[in-house]
């Protein structure tokens, strides 16, 4: 996560990197919100298994926002089992920053299945798999921008 850290602090927003236990999405919520805090003025997010822990941990922590890179909307070659159970409690802005070719997350899928996250943004990189940093800059421009026009 050190590219995505030191990116949001090139673009003067501060951000912490949080060591996920491995495994269990469940069990790494209360570890995200011990390091990163709960309330509006936390920006929760991730990127892959980290943002999916940030978007379970929104639910309990009223997060001001979330920023999730390459989400895993569901294992490479099951696109019928997806990890969106709790998406319909996420209250805050959402941006979903995804590769059109990420094998853990169809793109028309994510595209039709962010509708159940009111306020929530698809910024989609053509020719990207799972994983950003070949267009890391681009995508933490978004997110800065994200953040200024969504965060109080």
């Amino acid at each position: 996560m050190k590219p995505y850290v030191m990116g949001f602090k090139r673009r003067g927003i501060d951000a912490v990197a949080v060591d996920l236990p491995r495994g269990n999405a469940e069990k790494a919520v209360p570890v995200f919100i011990k390091t990163s805090g709960r309330g509006h003025e936390v920006i929760g997010g991730g990127q892959s298994f980290g943002g999916r822990v940030a978007s379970m941990a929104t639910i309990e922590a009223d997060f001001g926002a979330l920023i999730l890179f390459s989400y895993p909307l569901h294992r490479p070659g099951f696109p019928d089992q997806l990890r969106t159970d709790h998406w319909r409690q996420i209250r805050c802005p959402t941006l979903f920053l995804s590769g059109d070719r990420d094998p853990f997350a169809r793109i028309e899928l994510l595209k039709d299945k962010i509708k159940l996250i009111p306020n929530a943004r698809l910024e989609v990189f053509e020719g990207q798999g799972h994983g950003l940093l070949a267009v890391l800059d681009q995508a933490l421009d978004a997110a800065a921008d994200f953040i200024r026009k969504n965060v109080r």
